[in-house]
């Protein structure tokens, strides 16, 4: 199996369609964005991918951005197939966003985890992450 980093020029439409397969996996209810518009220049995105074959197993995605208080990651859409869990991918996957978020310079990486995904909190709190003292709070405009 491949763990790499999804560039915008590997981007086809038989990827596009497994990563929505996957996704929804995660969260069908969540209507997706297009790859082609999450690559934008812009939008400073890392896609950690694991591939078996010729097929989409496994994502983790990370956005870069600068605020006043840093330049932090925000990881979101961490997924492993259904037949794939328990191998460890999830693990790697995490760790290829780990190590390219200290390559930008991160000062921080930030991520958000629903209380009922109790192994993928495991994982990364195995990782070094630690429950930050805040809430979440979320305005739809849209």
């Amino acid at each position: 199996m491949k763990i790499a980093i999804l560039q915008p020029s590997d981007v086809n439409d038989s990827i596009a369609q497994q990563a929505k397969d996957l996704f929804s996996q995660l969260n069908a209810s969540i209507e997706q964005v297009n790859l082609a518009e999450m690559f934008k220049p812009e939008n400073e995105i890392t896609f950690a991918y694991c591939m078996d074959k010729d097929k989409l197993v496994g994502m983790a995605l990370m956005c870069a951005y600068t605020v006043v208080s840093g330049y932090k990651g925000w990881v979101e859409d961490v997924v492993v197939d259904k037949t794939y869990r328990g191998q460890g991918l999830g693990r790697k996957l995490m760790e290829k966003l780990v190590d390219e978020g200290k390559k930008k310079g991160l000062s921080e990486i930030l991520l958000f985890s629903n209380d009922k995904r109790v192994e993928a909190i495991t994982l990364y709190k195995s990782l070094g992450f630690k429950q930050k003292e805040s809430r979440i709070y979320v305005l739809k405009t849209s």
